[in-house]
């Protein structure tokens, strides 16, 4: 990844690459849109709450997370030596996540809150 941190309450998301060919292998013309899901690589420290404490994330890097289409702002960076566009979105712009984990246990022996030990900040 970049030097690229986010700050506060900000995840910082690798746009996923859209299939482009069916099972069958049908190749599919190019979306215009941005697709509305990706994967998270960076996230914040968490919000500043009015006592001085952090709000915790509800994010983790490894995450797939599904945001609202028009909450990311798009900025490119440079990761492995080529660049990239990634998005940065508030995690209040976040629909919901298919943790990491999940993936890899298919949710087997996993509860809600493990996935990352509760260290998202790494």
């Amino acid at each position: 990844m970049s030097h690229l941190i986010p700050l506060e309450d900000y995840v910082i998301v690798e746009i996923a690459q859209p299939e482009k060919t069916t099972k069958s292998g049908i190749i599919l013309p190019p979306k215009e849109d941005k697709p509305g899901y990706g994967t998270v690589i960076a996230v914040g420290p968490g919000k500043i709450l009015d006592d001085g404490k952090r709000w915790a994330m509800d994010v983790c890097v490894g995450d797939t997370v599904y945001f609202t289409k028009y909450a990311p702002d798009e900025v490119e960076v440079e990761m492995d030596g080529e660049k990239k566009k990634v998005l940065i979105v508030k995690q209040s712009s976040i629909l919901a996540k298919l943790p990491k984990w999940a993936k890899a246990h298919n949710h087997h022996g996993k509860k809600e809150g493990e996935c990352c030990g509760g260290n998202c900040h790494s």
